[in-house]
């Protein structure tokens, strides 16, 4: 087949097409801009369904693989190798559907350089997709840095007023822990002769020690990507500082690329480690669900609270990868995508809001359901989903999470699973009070202050509920029928859990 006509390669490349369109257009041309770019995402995500249905739910291997020398010189053998399978193809599709929602979302929010946001977007897109299906570690590595520049330009340029700020810190955070990481691919490929990851995973054979640093130099990277606690300080600033559409875009897709590298290279490279670190991970992720769920209820900035909540939401996926054992593991990947629905649709729904009254204090609103009843409807239902209501989607996946860590032999303790399920409870506290300060009761000084401004508060118009539908279409699909997912993911999680040695 054609190089460029292989499915994972036109599914990674495609956004560039857009992109080369763009580049002819000119910037005064916003709205063309804007329709190129989201026509672009639409197929993209259209071969993303293409993928999806060549996809043979029942093989745990490796499918549609694209594989070819790369780089040959001097011995190094790296290869440009893409494949998709259960661990991925969830995450793929997540990363394909949330982009033309996101980029729906800034038809008014981003009225500056729209033809630079829209390039920078849709680079984003094909290095998001590039990480979720890479099977080569440099090329996986490529893919990985390169995410870090368009969305260091979409912070820095489109941001809050910190922006710069924001930009700098997420860059050189994400940054120190990737240079731990190359020098570990750098000494996995020239001891095994290949970047390969099923072929080093094939090999195996690494001594216990040297797996225990190798499994931190690659942690490093991963932890701060999460972020695990307590390596978690640039998230708020990041989600706070960036326009709606990172925001969304850096929940929904970026965080999981740390929580998938644990998944994809952690456990299968390094077995012995990953066992010996498992009651270490699990208490750091019992720690952030906590913290995360306390330092939430502190915020009085609701776009803080939110960014806040990923640190809790994301313990559990932690809790649930490090359990070791089916459930907790096809939990925590079916979690990373109930993050990516639930709390992306937060930051939809706040930045619509903060689009109107440009303030994100929660103590200024009050009584928005009377003013705006579709806009509250959607954000109780999104909220609900978020603190983990029975027949959403967050409860299935934290349930399952939970109760994987509960029969966990690596993590051979059941308090963890205990003390973790209270922040279910602390998540129901601050997603309530938020919603009752900030929709019921009496109504907030802000009504009043937007109307000496010559217009009232309106409720959601037809593009902004066009772009939150499609959210609550999958809320509800995995709350009330998760099976066709877990199916999806069923096969590769059993092979994954079967290579770990645990008695």
């Amino acid at each position: 087949m054609n190089f460029f006509l292989q499915p994972l390669t036109l599914l990674t490349f495609f956004p560039l097409l857009g992109i080369l369109v763009i580049l002819f257009l000119n910037s005064e041309q916003k709205n063309i801009i804007r329709w190129t770019a989201l026509v672009t995402s639409l197929i993209t995500f259209i071969i993303s369904l293409w993928v999806l249905g060549m996809f043979n739910a029942s093989d745990p291997n490796l499918q549609l693989v694209a594989k070819y020398d790369w780089i040959t010189v001097a011995g190094w053998n790296i290869q440009y190798h893409l494949g998709v399978d259960g661990l991925s193809i969830l995450l793929v599709l997540l990363t394909a559907f949330l982009t033309p929602i996101s980029i729906l979302s800034t038809w008014t929010a981003v009225e500056e350089r729209v033809k630079d946001f829209m390039i920078f977007f849709l680079l984003l897109e094909v290095g998001m997709t590039g990480v979720f299906l890479a099977q080569d570690l440099f090329l996986f590595y490529i893919f990985w840095e390169f995410t870090l520049v368009p969305m260091y330009f979409l912070i820095g340029i489109w941001g809050g007023p910190r922006r710069i700020y924001a930009a700098i810190k997420f860059f050189l955070y994400t940054m120190a822990g990737s240079i731990l990481m190359l020098l570990a691919i750098l000494w996995l490929g020239i001891q095994g002769n290949t970047f390969s990851v099923p072929d080093l995973i094939a090999k195996g054979g690494i001594p216990a020690n040297i797996q225990w640093w190798l499994f931190l130099a690659f942690t490093a990277a991963f932890a701060i990507k999460v972020p695990m606690w307590p390596l978690h300080s640039w998230l708020p600033d990041a989600h706070v500082e960036a326009p709606t559409a990172g925001s969304v875009i850096l929940a929904g897709v970026l965080l999981k690329m740390g929580t998938y590298g644990f998944l994809r290279f952690n456990i299968p490279l390094f077995p012995e480690a990953t066992v010996k670190a498992a009651p270490w991970i699990a208490l750091f992720a019992t720690i952030g669900i906590i913290y995360g769920a306390a330092v939430s209820y502190a915020q009085a900035d609701v776009k803080k609270l939110v960014a806040y909540s990923s640190v809790s939401h994301l313990g559990f996926v932690m809790l649930g990868m490090f359990a070791l054992n089916h459930q907790g593991v096809a939990g925590a990947i079916l979690q990373m995508i109930n993050h990516g629905l639930s709390t992306g649709a937060l930051f939809l729904l706040v930045g619509m809001i903060y689009e109107q009254t440009h303030t994100r204090e929660i103590k200024v609103y009050g009584g928005l359901w009377k003013v705006t009843p579709i806009f509250g409807s959607i954000m109780l239902i999104v909220a609900l989903s978020s603190m983990g209501l029975p027949g959403l989607n967050g409860f299935v996946g934290e349930f399952t999470i939970l109760l994987g860590a509960f029969g966990s032999k690596a993590i051979n303790n059941p308090w963890f699973a205990g003390i973790s399920a209270l922040g279910v409870i602390m998540a129901a506290v601050y997603i309530l009070y938020m919603f009752q300060k900030m929709f019921l009761g009496p109504q907030g000084e802000i009504v009043d202050e937007v109307k000496k401004h010559g217009h009232a508060i309106r409720d959601l118009n037809w593009r902004e509920i066009a772009t939150i539908v499609p959210l609550l279409i999958f809320i509800f699909w995995i709350g009330l029928y998760p099976k066709p997912f877990f199916d999806l993911m069923a096969p590769a999680v059993e092979n994954l859990v079967k290579m770990l040695p645990i008695h």
